[in-house]
């Protein structure tokens, strides 16, 4: 329902729009572009900004681009979506499924696809510029909407502070941001404090020393060193961690040797740890050093391990007031589709840009999967296994009511922070 609120009045126009967006989302699904080559996405974005009548910036890191609407005198107002897709292959079997495929920045052939809901933000992020530049009637400040690369890899925010943002931008007031999520389609949430994870990807390489599988004697066997620090790692955790303080550490891959009558000298270990908490997360990396440092001169290892941090997600934690005036405006708007959100594991780079900028944010999930089949999931104690999550080859959020949603959303928001014409 839109109410005769100043959002109400401004999301009059969405009927008006609603068909050449869901064309443009339908178009974006099938051609996705991966981290850091968002090339042809971000000149539809450009040329669509220009068109609604935003003062436009591309090529801001790399591929971001930046729309500016001044409207008189009162807040600035950051809306900011990502762009970027990733490397899986579609199994939707939507009449509109990606069939691309790429080289990536290694050189592999992949295939693309937008698995985790970018073309959704996009697309309800230039909707809602759209309706905020139709309505700027109702409205009095400055509107800045940023299209992201690169949040997958989990640089691309950064790229584009290093590029001289804040000099580009006016003096901002409050970021906002959104991400679909595999929840009911018209569902909308918001939590104060932590709510994304902060990740850190770290490669370890051990060594040993390469011998016959005959005669171990003569070796410094890195597989089973590698086993004793994965054993060890996971006490990291429980015993390391207070309990309550929700931490996550994975070893996702391991690798060593090549052939089963060779003992190799070296293994490399691929970890990922989720933290909602700086000094967990200092806590944590420390004791995987401490760790694996002590497992190796345990083994006799001949060199000293080597640590690699990549890939590497700030903690997204809210601004209490910044929430709750969105909070308000939501359930105003939403009603009983507006509910806390739960805090999530995943991890996002997003904060990034309202840090570096010196300024409070609050960031929400909106539902993406049909309403009917999450409720029957639930009746049925399978949505683990029947709804499909970010990342999955099969995640496909429904057109409708997810646009609407997310345009609605992010215009009730700004229309939280704008000043009355």
């Amino acid at each position: 329902m839109i109410s005769s609120s100043r959002a109400g009045a401004v999301l009059d126009a969405l009927p008006s729009v609603r068909s050449g967006l869901e064309d443009f989302y339908r178009d974006l699904h099938a051609h996705p572009e991966l981290s850091h080559q968002e090339h042809a996405t971000a000149n539809k974005v450009a040329s669509r900004l220009r068109d609604t009548g935003y003062e436009v910036h591309e090529g801001i890191g790399g591929t971001g681009v930046v729309g500016i609407l001044r409207n008189g005198h009162g807040p600035t107002v950051l809306l900011r979506a990502d762009m970027d897709a990733l490397p899986v292959a579609e199994a939707t079997g939507l009449p509109y499924a990606s069939t691309v495929r790429t080289v990536d920045g290694d050189g592999n052939d992949v295939p693309v696809m937008h698995a985790c809901g970018h073309d959704v933000h996009v697309t309800a992020l230039l909707g809602a510029a759209d309706l905020l530049r139709q309505g700027s009637h109702h409205w009095q400040g400055t509107l800045v909407t940023l299209f992201q690369q690169a949040e997958e890899t989990g640089d691309g925010a950064r790229a584009m502070v290093d590029d001289g943002l804040a000099e580009l931008l006016p003096g901002v007031d409050v970021a906002l941001a959104q991400h679909v999520l595999p929840a009911p389609a018209g569902d909308v949430g918001t939590r104060s404090g932590a709510v994304l994870s902060a990740a850190d990807s770290m490669r370890i390489t051990v060594y040993g020393r390469g011998a016959h599988g005959s005669m171990p004697q003569a070796a410094v066997d890195p597989v089973v060193l590698a086993a004793m620090i994965i054993v060890r790692l996971q006490t990291v955790v429980s015993r390391e961690t207070a309990p309550g303080e929700s931490a996550v550490l994975t070893v996702g891959s391991v690798h060593a040797g090549s052939k089963g009558n060779v003992i190799p000298d070296s293994a490399v270990l691929q970890l990922n740890m989720r933290t909602y908490d700086e000094g967990t997360r200092e806590t944590m990396l420390r004791a995987i050093r401490r760790i694996v440092i002590a497992e190796c001169q345990a083994s006799d290892s001949p060199i000293e391990p080597e640590f690699e941090l990549y890939e590497r997600f700030p903690l997204t934690r809210n601004d209490g007031e910044v929430t709750a005036r969105v909070a308000v405006a939501f359930a105003e708007h939403f009603g009983d589709r507006y509910r806390e959100l739960p805090r999530q594991t995943a991890s996002e780079d997003f904060s990034d840009i309202p840090n570096a900028l010196g300024v409070p944010y609050t960031y929400w999930g909106i539902g993406g999967i049909d309403p009917s089949a999450y409720r029957n999931a639930v009746e049925r104690g399978r949505v683990a296994q029947d709804i499909p999550v970010n990342h999955s080859p099969a995640f496909a959020p429904v057109v409708q009511p997810t646009l609407d949603t997310g345009v609605e959303a992010l215009v009730v928001a700004a229309l939280a922070w704008l000043t009355e014409h």
